[in-house]
């Protein structure tokens, strides 16, 4: 992908089975959260392609976007603050029943179809670890008044509530404590161990945790060619000139569109 102030990354190959666990290392600006959009079909690449669950990118972004979700992404899809959690699964439950669902799931019985999203969102509840009677209100709890790993369960619970073959997470860690993040990355190998395809970036280093690691760098310009990554591990084929100024253009973009 390539925005007004160069490559924001390139020359990438890599494979993920079903139910693997991506890890994307880089640092901010290195165009990990592009990535990301980009492979779930939110983000248009400059070239190149890439086969995502049988569809083809950049041909197929639709059909991407209906079997992949996005856990946090910061600056794309933020959880309100001033909702509760009851209100935050309730409008993702409505959203999907009115873009996610069959028409024909409309023509049944309103009961049978509301015990059917009851259980949909506690499976995914479950899946997440958010034990919603724990909170200091329950379901009325605000999301300001979460702490930082109960949102992230939360927004991957939302995720999960449309049945994605693909989950991203961005910036997985800042503000938790070595503890708080052991238990993040548990919680996506959970999720992947079910069955859906996992990727998740962070700024730091990957866990043991993930099946594959791509890493990202912002590098300055130059002719020398990176270090070969160790086995297991994926890297773009030559240092990518980046800033974070080049992420905030690219995803403002995505915003606009």
């Amino acid at each position: 992908m390539k925005g007004p102030r160069g490559w924001v990354f390139r020359h990438l190959r890599f494979e993920a089975a079903p139910g693997a666990l991506v890890a994307v290392e880089g640092a901010s600006g290195s165009g990990r959260t592009c990535l990301l959009l980009t492979l779930t079909g939110r983000m248009r690449p400059t070239e190149g392609s890439a086969r995502v669950g049988g569809a083809v990118l950049p041909r197929a972004m639709g059909s991407v976007r209906r079997f992949s979700a996005l856990g946090p992404v910061p600056g794309v899809n933020d959880l309100d603050p001033a909702l509760t959690v009851a209100e935050h699964l309730r409008e993702r439950e409505l959203l999907r029943s009115r873009f996610g669902g069959s028409p024909r799931a409309l023509l049944r019985p309103r009961a049978e179809r509301a015990a059917e999203a009851r259980r949909r969102v506690s499976a995914a509840l479950t899946t997440a670890g958010l034990d919603t009677d724990a909170l200091p209100k329950g379901e009325r709890t605000h999301v300001r008044d979460l702490e930082r790993l109960e949102a992230l369960r939360l927004s991957v619970a939302l995720a999960l509530i449309g049945g994605p073959r693909l989950l991203a997470v961005d910036d997985v860690g800042p503000g938790l404590s070595d503890t708080g993040r052991a238990e993040a990355w548990r919680l996506l190998r959970t999720v992947a161990d079910g069955g859906t395809t996992v990727i998740a970036a962070c700024g730091g280093t990957a866990p043991d945790e993930a099946d594959t690691v791509i890493r990202l760098r912002t590098a300055r310009r130059t002719r020398t060619a990176p270090p070969a990554p160790p086995a297991g591990r994926a890297e773009p084929d030559h240092p990518t000139p980046r800033t974070q100024e080049d992420t905030a253009d690219a995803l403002a973009e995505t915003r606009r569109a």
